[in-house]
């Protein structure tokens, strides 16, 4: 199974950097996920919850006011506010 690496950045520090299993993020025009193996995208943000289950099956949900996301490589890089 391919692998999907998600890291989480803010202006003030960095809050995760590790593999998961999905990452769900408030598009501006509507919410989406991000599976291991998905097609490369980028993609703004806007205010709501974004959340991820990692691969040891711990879920994690996180606030944002936006930011954006990029996926290249099976990394997904999110830069939030």
């Amino acid at each position: 199974m391919k692998e999907l690496h998600l890291s989480i950045v803010s202006p003030e520090k960095s809050i995760f950097d590790g593999d998961v299993n999905i990452v769900t993020l408030p598009g501006t025009i509507g919410s989406f996920s991000i599976l291991p193996g998905h097609a490369p995208i980028v993609s703004s943000l806007k205010a709501g919850t974004l959340s991820y289950t990692t691969t040891g099956g711990e879920e994690h949900t996180l606030d944002i006011q936006g930011g954006f996301v990029e996926l290249s490589d099976g990394t997904a890089s999110v830069c939030i506010s």
